[in-house]
């Protein structure tokens, strides 16, 4: 009489049903950046990245350099820390980024653009182990604007990133993260817990240490009116676009007064609209 499977052979097979093998890699020569979905996993190509040259990110210099040397370092194989770009709104810390990343394509380094949003971290160590897989490349994984609400537990997902865990994190894998908040939660709730904890120090100490994982904190703070125009005009002298001096001082002075803001991407938003009436293309 045939028999069928046996039990532990049936369990086997269903296991292996629900646990289907790891995602391939793509082929990472592709495309210089890609962006990580979840749930089938994938990665998707971004043929052209949106950024702004590294020269034309004026008043934050120190910033600049640092976080260059630390890519240009990696990108060549060499120890690099994760980074947190933390401060103002609108000062360019996600072109800087962007425009460090194209600088070592520039030098012809392996150095791929992988971008992961907050709401995908949970998944972050299936992103981990399929960018292991592909030693011949190096990637700099973006996570952009990342911040976490007082009950939000996402935040432990991205220990993976920093600590690795017993598995340690890929050596051919960097973290890049801005974030507007230094400790990436409100400083509101820090202060909530440990004034409603029973071991103030140890409630909050978990989520608070979490920026201390990164190897640089680079810090970006409001620039002055004099940043502000000199960031205007390079943006000008980059699109060949000519205007009396005097005339672009009070447009810009002007727009950002109507704004109420004073950054570099309220000087890119005014160069765009004076760009526009002269009828230039950004």
């Amino acid at each position: 009489m045939t028999t069928g499977p046996d039990p532990l052979t049936r369990i086997a097979d269903a296991l292996d049903r629900l646990a289907p093998a790891p995602v391939p890699a793509p082929d990472f020569t592709g495309a210089p950046a890609y962006v990580w979905h979840p749930d089938p996993d994938r990665l998707d190509p971004v043929e052209t990245i949106a950024r702004v040259d590294l020269v034309q990110l004026i008043g934050i210099d120190r910033a600049r350099d640092t976080l260059l040397a630390n890519t240009l370092q990696f990108a060549r194989g060499h120890g690099a820390n994760n980074a947190l770009l933390w401060g103002a709104r609108g000062m360019g810390k996600s072109s800087l980024v962007k425009a460090v990343h194209a600088a070592a394509r520039e030098q012809g380094l392996p150095l791929v653009l992988v971008e992961i949003s907050r709401e995908d971290l949970a998944s972050v160590s299936r992103l981990l182990a399929m960018l292991g897989r592909a030693q011949d490349h190096r990637f700099l994984l973006f996570a952009d604007d990342l911040s976490f609400s007082h009950d939000d537990a996402t935040y432990k997902s991205l220990k993976a990133v920093l600590d690795g865990g017993i598995a340690g994190r890929p050596e051919n894998v960097v973290l890049y993260a801005t974030s507007n908040r230094r400790h990436l939660m409100p400083r509101d709730m820090i202060d909530n817990e440990r004034a409603t904890a029973i071991h103030p120090g140890e409630a909050v100490e978990e989520k608070v240490s979490l920026s201390d994982r990164f190897g640089l904190w680079l810090g970006f703070h409001p620039c002055s009116q004099d940043e502000y125009l000199t960031m205007i005009e390079g943006y000008c002298r980059a699109a060949g676009l000519t205007i009396a001096p005097e005339t672009l001082r009070a447009e810009a002075i002007e727009w950002q007064a109507t704004r109420g803001a004073r950054s570099g991407r309220v000087a890119w938003q005014f160069f765009t609209d004076l760009a526009g009436r002269h009828g230039i293309a950004t």
